[in-house]
């Protein structure tokens, strides 16, 4: 309860006294590219091969002669729009992402580069966190929305290549009863995801004690901490917004 009450203290800190707006500019836009732009390339990879699989899986488990072979694609589709793509691409952008935060702040606060900023007297955890957490919350939600559609290309293919669905059915199942809030739903994690994986690593790195040693225990807490989160918000979210 007190490394928890401690985090809210610390969000507290990003807007109280901060610096103006236009400082960040530079920073926001610094830390998208190095959030999203440097993160398309996994993104990719991980999205192609993830929508593959799925429509693999789930043509392995169609048994049933009586189920028509459209349902690979609405399957594929459910499962990458409602799940894989926010929720499982945000573990990897934990890994990705978050240890990099967690890593950078921690071996600011050895260095003494942060407490350089509190004597000239500027607010170092908003000067510093407050650009990465705006970043992620832009770019994430533009990553997932990239994974979504890599996803079903890549069940596409991989469908087709092996012969498992047709282009007619595939493309049939992905139209078929499609809910758009699906799609809303899936924003709305993307956005808490990126907010929580920033600001958790940014406030494991921030308070990093000790030496070289600490930064990487620092940047692997990140990550447990920010995957733990991320599962425990998805089952909220899915708990308020499905019913």
């Amino acid at each position: 309860m007190k490394e928890f009450g401690k985090y809210f203290i610390f969000l507290y800190t990003l807007f109280s006294k901060r610096e103006p707006f236009r400082v960040y500019w530079k920073r926001v836009f610094n830390e998208a590219e190095i959030i999203g732009l440097n993160s398309i390339f996994i993104v990719v990879i991980f999205s192609v091969f993830m929508g593959a699989v799925a429509v693999i899986q789930t043509s392995y488990n169609l048994v049933s002669p009586l189920i028509s072979r459209d349902v690979i694609g609405m399957v594929a589709r459910d499962m990458t729009v409602l799940e894989f793509a926010p929720t499982v691409l945000a573990i990897v952008f934990a890994g990705k992402v978050g240890s990099n935060i967690a890593s950078e702040l921690g071996t600011m606060r050895i260095t003494e580069q942060i407490d350089a900023l509190k004597v000239m007297g500027i607010n170092s955890s908003s000067y510093l966190v407050l650009p990465k957490i705006i970043a992620a919350v832009i770019m994430y939600p533009l990553l997932v929305i990239l994974a979504c559609f890599l996803s079903i290309v890549g069940g596409f293919l991989a469908g087709i290549s092996t012969g498992l669905v047709t282009q007619a059915q595939y493309i049939t199942g992905i139209r078929t009863d499609f809910n758009q809030f699906n799609v809303v739903f899936a924003l709305i994690k993307s956005f808490v995801f990126a907010f929580l994986v920033s600001s958790i690593s940014s406030f494991k790195g921030y308070y990093t004690q000790g030496g070289a040693l600490e930064v990487g225990k620092s940047s692997t807490n990140a990550v447990t901490a920010s995957c733990i989160a991320i599962l425990c918000a998805d089952y909220m979210l899915a708990d308020l917004l499905l019913k």
